[in-house]
């Protein structure tokens, strides 16, 4: 008895699993470089240059699309990584443009990165957040907080699919904390917003008592 019966599909194997491990590289090298342009992307957009913003975007798109020609089967798990951060830089460019939410048909990611896309865009939206605040737009603020916590209240029912797609809860348990510590943020912005409007009164009303002296 030998192996010549069985060398054949030896040989086949040999040749099949040697082009989903270059695949496979390829995927991990090119996916470096679309989270690369992804967080490229979401820095410039809170520094205000949305058009370098987009270009980023537009690259990491295209990598991706190319990218998913590899990553079938057991390999588009490795796809879930680039994707979520495509997602997460996508949404902020929308919200920082004032463009409406893509869905993940229009953006070409699995559900999985969507979801964990979505609930990474939670973070940025208190950095956006806060930025307002410094700036003393507290309506801005306010609309970002809303966002949060429409976020948070649609996504944090996922938590029982954390055995289908992977650190699902973990980012919901982030994401509520993230919501929670905001809460206190506009609270107390709220509060004093509300001193500042009475001081202001204060004055005015000081000032017209002492104009109206004799």
């Amino acid at each position: 008895m030998n192996l010549k019966t069985v060398e054949g599909s030896l040989d086949a194997i040999q040749g099949n699993l040697q082009q989903t491990l270059d695949r496979r590289e390829r995927i991990l090298k090119e996916s470096r470089d679309v989270i690369l342009s992804c967080s490229r992307a979401i820095s410039l957009l809170h520094s205000g240059k949305a058009k370098e913003a987009r270009g980023e975007i537009a690259k990491a798109g295209k990598v991706l699309e190319d990218l998913r020609k590899d990553g079938l089967g057991s390999l588009s798990r490795y796809l879930i990584s680039p994707e979520t951060e495509f997602v997460e830089a996508s949404m902020v460019e929308s919200v920082v443009l004032g463009k409406p939410l893509r869905d993940a048909r229009a953006l070409g990611v699995s559900d999985e990165a969507y979801l964990l896309g979505l609930l990474d865009t939670v973070g940025e939206l208190k950095r956006l957040l806060l930025v307002a605040i410094t700036q003393g737009k507290t309506k801005k603020a306010e609309g970002y907080f809303s966002l949060i916590e429409e976020f948070y209240a649609r996504l944090s029912s996922f938590a029982v699919f954390d055995n289908v797609v992977s650190g699902v809860r973990r980012k919901i348990d982030v994401a509520r904390m993230i919501t929670e510590d905001t809460r206190g943020v506009i609270a107390e912005e709220t509060r004093r917003a509300a001193l500042r409007s009475s001081i202001l009164s204060l004055q005015k009303d000081v000032q017209r008592q002492r104009g109206s002296r004799p």
